[in-house]
């Protein structure tokens, strides 16, 4: 697929298409990730230490899912010039898994993994083409404040879905209440996510597919064409080994904060949701300031401005005992998290060659996957390991989840730290440079 140097103008109502499916798809993490689902099936599906391991598990197995399917599908993409149809199609997979969730209960251990998982795919994979279509919508100057408007106006429709979470949870007083709140959620992220399909055209243009055989083997070819590439654009090479690392940091922190409420100062489903709210509040300012950086100063500084406010805010929540300065901590982490969250989209689209962003987004979502199985999962495993043997000594159950959890809680600060050293090895003016060149070259 080609893509034109000039960038082609952009209507705003494209534009504000491309945000609203923020938007929507926010509700998604925002409820079953953060505030509900999550700590549902840890306390009420699963129970006890095993449900954080559980937990941790199923995270990791759609992750490993899609680490897997996104290059290929990104390669095929970018070459049929199919972006919007492959973020329909995991669109529409994570909306009906979500809703199916309505129907885990109590003990329905393998059920529950197994929806969670498929949605978990869908929304994962979807997120793929989704930033996939931000160099269609944004110049090179412009990237930052594009990227971090899209994240902003999510966290707001984060918090709208929250507060119809809590509208339902007082207006309903009834056992499913809480499946009820996962339904609404698929609903809303739907409902949002129209107007990308209908409004936003894509600008790239389809090249001639081949067929049999040599069409199931093209994505391959593509995927063999970036790994050479890559060779070529090494400060692209070296900010994903960075990305690797540190986003293991960021994913585990938001695949177990509501379970670190629940075990660590026993928040109830409201106070669980108005953390989450809070979290939200603050990211919105997060990704807006963090934006306008990227813009000024660079990406790198940006990034590097919020991984160090994420070590702080996770070194501070291992020392805490309160449950005011959790919320705090939520506020500060929230602030910080979008905006890794954002500027490591950003610094994609300024460093991947013009006419194979899919593809290239595709490679940085194989990064991010395949650290993400691994985060979970070694938080999952410290956080029962640690529960289990202290119980095996005699320790009350609650207390030695908790020690569990401050455990775990020291793995995510590893993770942050290493990362945040490597991406000062990166040089990105360099970067941006090659990927210059390259669209000259193609003039």
């Amino acid at each position: 697929m080609t893509e034109k140097p000039a960038h082609p103008p952009v209507a705003q109502r494209e534009r504000r298409a491309w945000y609203l499916y923020d938007f929507g798809n926010s509700a998604y993490a925002s409820v079953v990730l953060l505030a509900v689902y999550a700590a549902y099936f840890k306390e009420t599906v699963v129970g006890g230490a095993r449900g954080s391991f559980l937990w941790g598990l199923s995270v990791g197995l759609a992750t490993l899912v899609v680490a897997i399917l996104s290059p290929i599908l990104g390669a095929f993409a970018d070459a049929a010039g199919s972006k919007k149809r492959f973020l329909f199609a995991f669109t529409t997979m994570s909306c009906v898994f979500t809703a199916a969730l309505f129907f885990v209960t109590k003990g329905s251990i393998v059920t529950g993994m197994l929806f969670f998982i498929l949605a978990e795919i869908g929304y994962r994979s979807a997120q793929v083409f989704y930033d996939a279509l931000l160099p269609e919508i944004a110049t090179e100057a412009e990237m930052g404040r594009v990227s971090g408007n899209g994240w902003a106006i999510g966290s707001a429709g984060g918090i709208l879905v929250l507060i119809l979470v809590i509208a339902l949870t007082q207006l309903v007083k009834a056992p499913w209440v809480t499946q009820a709140s996962l339904v609404l959620t698929a609903v809303f992220y739907a409902a949002f996510a129209v107007p990308i399909f209908v409004r936003l055209h894509e600008r790239g243009t389809p090249q001639p597919l081949p067929k049999g055989r040599e069409l199931l083997a093209l994505p391959f070819h593509r995927i063999a064409e970036t790994f050479r590439a890559i060779r070529h654009y090494k400060e692209f090479g070296k900010f994903m080994i960075a990305f690797l690392i540190y986003n293991d940091g960021i994913l585990m922190t938001l695949s177990f904060a509501a379970i670190l409420g629940t075990v660590l100062f026993n928040l109830n489903q409201m106070q669980l949701v108005l953390f989450m709210i809070l979290v939200q509040a603050t990211s919105v300012p997060g990704a807006y300031v963090l934006g306008r950086i990227t813009d000024r100063a660079g990406a790198r500084a940006a990034l590097l401005g919020s991984l160090v406010l994420m070590v702080a805010a996770i070194v501070w929540m291992y020392f805490n005992r309160s449950l005011a300065s959790f919320y705090v901590i939520g506020g500060v982490a929230g602030f910080a998290l979008t905006g890794v969250q954002s500027v490591s989209r950003t610094m994609i689209g300024l460093l991947a060659p013009a006419g194979r962003s899919a593809e290239f987004y595709g490679f940085f979502s194989v990064a991010g996957r395949t650290s993400s199985f691994i985060g979970p999962t070694v938080y999952g495993i410290v956080a029962a390991r640690v529960a289990f043997s202290l119980q095996n000594r005699g320790t009350e159950s609650l207390l030695a989840e908790q020690v569990g959890q401050r455990a775990a809680v020291l793995s995510i600060l590893v993770f942050l730290v290493v990362g945040t050293a490597l991406l000062l090895l990166v040089n990105e003016r360099a970067g941006r440079d090659a990927r210059a060149q390259v669209a000259t070259k193609r003039r």
